[in-house]
């Protein structure tokens, strides 16, 4: 599997962490993506995909690509025999500048590039990438098209300095405290983090602090989990547990198993590290 990325020229480079290229056969056949402090937004050069957000959501297709807004649990992706896309990981206050929509209507509701940005638009866009010579002009292109597409957005400047300071401590924060340092009520932060991330700081801060948490894991060492979950701060290993099935739909010692089943069958591969296999 082919993937090129890199890091966006100013002043995307406040919103996006970086544009990617991707194509080749999947390493499994669905996927999963546990949440994470980030959106995401991908355009589909390929066969259709397929997304699930969650158990008690219809799986749906996705041929033009999709947006993601900052995620509060697992999305499920099933993947055609060969895939080819460019996209985008965005921090989580960076997508709000290219969207017609609150992010909260959004949330944990995967939805086309079509319903965003519109049939006409996206069908040029995807022509133009598919004609282009090479993943770094593929990228090129489509930063030129989020250049075109960047809106001023009110409230942007008060949640990303908000959010980096979430995203700094790790999610090791106290929301009052932030809202108090910024001059407003902790109601009308709540209700701007929900505007533009889709998300409340608290629960912005939980998905940093497990994120935080689960990337220090080795899993090909033993893990003491007990000592992991003291040592990030979480109130005992059961609250820990319930965090890790809420971020992942796994239980901490499943998740270890397939961390490891994905490094037995594909070790050094370019998407090992969250994406974990489903099949």
């Amino acid at each position: 599997m082919e993937y090129v990325s890199r890091v966006p020229r100013p002043p995307l480079d406040g919103l996006i962490d970086d544009l990617y290229y991707l194509e080749g056969a999947s390493p499994y056949a669905r996927l999963t993506l546990p949440a994470m402090p980030a959106a995401l937004l991908i355009v589909n050069l390929g066969a259709p995909f397929r997304i699930r957000a969650g158990t008690d959501i219809e799986t749906a297709e996705y041929a033009d690509g999709c947006v993601v807004t900052t995620p509060t649990r697992a999305l499920e992706f099933g993947y055609p025999p060969r895939t080819r896309s460019v996209g985008v990981h965005i921090k989580p206050w960076g997508l709000a500048p290219f969207l017609p929509m609150p992010a909260a209507e959004l949330c944990d509701r995967p939805v086309t590039v079509e319903q965003v940005w519109g049939r006409p638009a996206v069908a040029e866009l995807r022509d133009r990438l598919a004609t282009a010579a090479g993943p770094h002009e593929m990228l090129t292109l489509l930063e030129e098209e989020l250049m075109r597409r960047l809106c001023e957005t009110t409230g942007l400047g008060l949640v990303r300095r908000t959010s980096s300071v979430i995203a700094a401590a790790s999610g090791g924060v106290v929301i009052g405290d932030l809202s108090a340092a910024a001059g407003i009520s902790s109601s009308h932060l709540a209700q701007r983090f929900k505007e533009l991330i889709g998300v409340t700081p608290k629960r912005l801060a939980r998905t940093y602090r497990f994120a935080a948490t689960v990337f220090t894991i080795d899993p090909a060492e033993p893990v003491d989990w007990g000592g992991l979950a003291c040592g990030a701060g979480y109130f005992d290993q059961a609250h820990f547990g319930h965090e890790f099935r809420a971020f992942t739909g796994l239980t901490p010692t499943r998740y270890l198993e397939v961390r490891r089943r994905f490094l037995r069958e594909h070790p050094g591969h370019v998407l090992d590290g969250w994406p974990l296999p489903l099949d």
